[in-house]
């Protein structure tokens, strides 16, 4: 009869029906020759093709089957339906090339023994608990099954039934008596009843585990496979994982975000503390942590930006090239912490802003006037409702990298709380040594900052808390010289609020002489902020004139008083003429330099001492060594002008504060004059700390104050002569103006300046 071979199975045993799928042509021609020729008969073995033919004598032991149905599939392949009916063994292939075999039929001789009866029953037991583990088979099957009382039968049709491979069913097969196939029968239910129970074991003890500890895990998940059910957005645990593995985070943030996300995943995603755990995780996956932009070190391009948006400014302008020029040669190098100290209005947040320009960084601001909480700065500790990041950080996260220029606005505006001190907070940002590892109370992983460029900016360095100071570096931005604020007006301002205001120079036009007399009448300051806010008025003044058909609008000198209104220098007024008890005296605020008038009168009295004008504690304690040093310098002579007269002295502009030992040498003029009737020149102004020895010591802000004295035009000035190496800081054109006279003591400053 025809030969199959059954390549990697099935195997078929007698008394059973399986479905083949056939694919072979060998196959194939094999069952049409059946059909045609031999009334449906063919004889099915197993073959391995691991094995080569004939190499083990089993693989000739098969099975004569009957075809009882056969199927042709979609995609040309048949599926065959086989009734195994008898042992069989290859005797002689009739065709070599051909699937032609002759075969001998097996049959199992046997009698029915107590020991085949017990084997069956012992193998009807094993099987009833096989199937109750598996549950593979339906009550019908196994009530056939066990109802089959002829042991070459039975064992037959359970060999065919129990989930083993194909080589343990050929061995079956092979198995002729079957008082032996039930013995091996019942070795394989044993052994796989025995696995099973493990098994079964092994999973209850896990089921009770999971319903015990992950109970909520198996929810959440079934919530997750009903909200995909539904279309809903991916789990976020998921979108976390992904967003980490599509970012270079490093190690140590790397494993605190996976830490979060195991934490997130055992909440309720609507709990108050996943949300906490949400807002954490979008803050340290969204931190440039590896970020930086690209600096721009071509020193000509820098130094351009630098001179196009500001001019003077030398020394801050050098400071930030020096930094550039060590940046290019070495990448090493830390980034300076600036500060620039300077009045209001002399550039030093524009400044700021052109340095980000030239070294093609992002620029970022944070003003600190009035900050008094300390969490501001390093943030909130996730334990507190509400918690962020501190503004550092903030910044950072806005500038997404981690070398920006960050300015830090009105340094010396800092205040102290119960909420702490943000000064001191500020000691770890501004400190090369430890900004490296900035730790955030809310990030609480440390953060680089040692690329990040800080600028910081004030008014007055003596508020500034002595530890914060140390770790800057200043540099002073002094007052404009009216030289200087003519050149920014024409070349920088002017410009610049055409452009805003849409203005070109065919329709308006302003002379020099014009922008001169704003300058000199209608500003006193030592930056630019009111000569840019007059000419922002003559714009607009024009800007109306050209919308009501005027075609053409220029400013002159006598237009100014019609758009700006009168002249308006302040309350302070030059003396006209030299005066007794009257002098000049110059000092310094957080405005820049100013010009104070120091005025004293003898009034009959008791020798005491009157002091008005809103004096703090240090310049009346100065008035009180102006008036011992006068007395000295008079002489017993004038014994009796001190002691029969109160001495009245006072600093107009009362409503101003005032204070500092700048004025001690004014004011012992002031006395000395009214007490020897001598006048005091009405060109001169002065200042300097004055000692009870009649010595003039060294005084601050000494170019501030000689700016201030070129602006109220006064001709000459004293100064202390250890203040001499200060003149090199002045532009020649004010030093050309100017007769600065150098003092040492009280005798120098009278005759210098009374007549």
């Amino acid at each position: 009869m025809p030969l199959i071979k059954l390549v990697n199975g099935p195997v078929i045993f007698p008394q059973t029906m399986v479905p083949v799928h056939i694919t072979s042509d060998e196959i194939l021609t094999a069952l049409e020759a059946s059909v045609e020729s031999y009334d449906k008969y063919i004889f099915a073995i197993f073959h391995d093709e691991n094995f080569a033919n004939d190499q083990r004598a089993s693989l000739n032991i098969g099975t004569v089957c009957n075809i009882l149905q056969t199927v042709q599939l979609p995609d040309g392949s048949f599926r065959v339906l086989l009734e195994g009916k008898i042992r069989a063994r290859i005797k002689n292939l009739i065709q070599r090339q051909s699937t032609l075999v002759e075969v001998n039929l097996l049959k199992s001789k046997y009698k029915k023994t107590k020991k085949i009866e017990a084997l069956m029953r012992t193998v009807r037991d094993n099987f009833l608990k096989y199937a109750h583990y598996t549950q593979r088979y339906s009550p019908e099957m196994i009530e056939s099954i066990l109802r089959v009382d002829n042991a070459d039968k039975f064992s037959d049709l359970v060999a065919s039934l129990i989930m083993i491979t194909n080589e343990q069913k050929q061995q079956l097969l092979d198995e002729i008596h079957p008082s032996k196939r039930l013995e091996k029968i019942l070795e394989i239910l044993i052994r796989e009843n025995e696995l099973l129970e493990i098994e079964r074991e092994l999973d209850s003890k896990v089921r009770k585990r999971i319903e015990e500890t992950q109970k909520e895990f198996f929810l959440r998940e079934k919530l997750k496979a009903i909200s995909e059910e539904l279309g809903e957005k991916e789990n976020e645990a998921v979108q976390f994982r992904q967003k980490i593995a599509s970012l270079k985070l490093p190690p140590h943030v790397e494993q605190k975000a996976l830490i979060e996300i195991q934490r997130l995943e055992r909440m309720s995603p609507y709990s108050a503390e996943a949300t906490v755990v949400r807002t954490y995780l979008d803050w340290i996956l969204n931190l440039p942590w590896q970020t930086t932009t690209e600096e721009n070190d071509d020193l000509s391009h820098a130094k351009l930006v630098l001179e196009k948006s500001h001019f003077g400014l030398k020394e801050a302008k050098q400071r930030i090239l020096e930094f550039l020029a060590v940046r290019k040669r070495s990448k090493n190098i830390r980034a300076p912490i600036l500060c620039l100290i300077g009045p209001p209005g002399v550039g030093k947040t524009s400044l700021a802003r052109a340095v980000a320009q030239a070294l093609n960084r992002r620029f970022v601001r944070m003003s600190l006037g009035g900050l008094r909480d300390e969490a501001e700065i390093k943030g909130h500790r996730r334990t507190y409702i509400g918690a962020m990041p501190g503004r550092i950080m903030q910044l950072i996260r806005s500038a997404q990298c981690k070398n920006p220029v960050m300015l830090l606005d009105e340094i010396d505006k800092l205040a102290v709380s119960f909420q702490g001190d943000p000064a001191a907070a500020l000691l770890e940002v501004l400190d090369p040594e430890q900004n490296k590892e900035f730790v955030d109370h809310y990030i609480e992983l440390p953060f680089d900052l040692s690329q990040v460029l800080f600028i910081t900016t004030a008014n007055v360095a003596h508020t500034i808390p002595p530890a914060l100071l140390d770790r800057m570096e200043v540099i002073e931005i002094e007052s404009y010289t009216e030289q200087e604020k003519f050149i920014i007006a024409k070349n920088h301002i002017l410009p610049k609020i055409l452009k805003e205001h849409a203005l070109d120079n065919d329709v308006f036009s302003i002379s020099d002489t014009a922008i001169v007399k704003i300058i000199r009448s209608y500003t006193r300051e030592a930056g630019v902020r009111q000569l840019t806010r007059n000419l922002e008025k003559i714009i607009r003044s024009a800007i109306l004139s050209l919308e009501e058909r005027q075609k053409k609008f220029s400013v002159g000198v006598r237009t100014l008083k019609n758009i700006l209104g009168p002249e308006r220098n302040g309350n302070f007024e030059l003396l006209l003429e030299p005066e007794i008890g009257a002098v000049q005296g110059l000092a310094w605020t957080e405005y820049g330099g100013t010009v104070v008038l120091v005025e004293c009168a003898l009034l009959p009295g008791k020798g005491e001492l009157i002091l008005t004008g809103r004096l703090g504690e240090t310049m009346r304690e100065s008035a009180r060594i102006a008036l011992s040093v006068a007395r000295t310098f008079c002489g017993w002579e004038k014994k009796n002008s001190f002691e029969l007269n109160d001495i009245h002295i006072n600093v107009p502009e009362g409503t101003v504060p005032k204070d500092g030992p700048s004025a001690g040498v004014t004011m012992a003029v002031a006395i000395i004059s009214s007490v020897l009737g001598k006048k005091v020149r009405n060109d001169t102004a002065m200042t300097g700390e004055i000692t009870l020895r009649g010595k003039v010591l060294t005084v601050g802000g000494i170019k501030e104050k000689i700016l201030a004295a070129h602006r109220y035009h006064i001709k000459r000035i004293l100064i202390p002569k250890t203040n001499e190496k200060e003149l090199l800081k002045l532009p020649k054109e004010v030093l050309n103006d100017l007769e600065i006279l150098l003092i040492d003591n009280i005798e120098q400053a009278v005759r210098e300046s009374c007549l």
